[in-house]
């Protein structure tokens, strides 16, 4: 009689043990992984986005360097600035100078110009200081070529602030 009741003692204070410690136990919200683990949620990322650097001009606010284009993929893909790239209008992405700020690229190659807007951040190859859409790039004779060298104009500084779901402007631009 002595072994059946330290036999269900023993299986008592097992079952007790286990219910006061399966109380203890905090988890957070489960997310399965690929695999059936749990996974922690993702990090959420800076609200505040950092500024961009101060673009480097000379006197007369030009610059010189390397212009290429973007496009293709990129079509219809947010860009920095919250609006919709469309490769087919004059628009272009400069690391630092504000958005909406309207600049002459001249091509050293042929000579040829088109007035963008920066909409967008980048280019991040070396030596590059700008990237056009596919339709400036064809302006510029350069839709083939890939990579010229071109000096940039501001024609209008732009305000520089983030618009989410903005669409280009109406009209061309700036005749100046």
């Amino acid at each position: 009689m002595k072994l059946c009741t330290r036999a269900a003692l023993a299986l008592a204070g097992l079952a007790a043990v286990a219910v006061a410690s399966a109380g203890c136990v905090t988890r957070g919200p489960r997310a399965p992984g690929p695999t059936g683990y749990y996974m922690p949620p993702a990090k959420q990322p800076p609200s505040k986005r950092p500024p961009p650097p101060a673009p480097v001009l000379d006197d007369a606010g030009h610059e010189a360097g390397k212009a290429t284009w973007y496009g293709g993929k990129h079509h219809g893909g947010p860009t920095a600035s919250g609006e919709i790239f469309d490769e087919n209008a004059m628009t272009a992405a400069h690391k630092s100078l504000p958005f909406d700020t309207w600049v002459r690229v001249v091509s050293h190659a042929n000579g040829a110009t088109a007035v963008v807007r920066i909409n967008d951040r980048g280019p991040y190859g070396k030596g590059r200081i700008i990237d056009v859409s596919f339709a400036a790039a064809k302006l510029l004779g350069m839709a083939s070529a890939g990579v010229v060298p071109v000096h940039l104009e501001i024609v209008v500084l732009g305000h520089g602030r983030y618009q989410r779901n903005r669409k280009p402007p109406p009209g061309g631009p700036p005749t100046q």
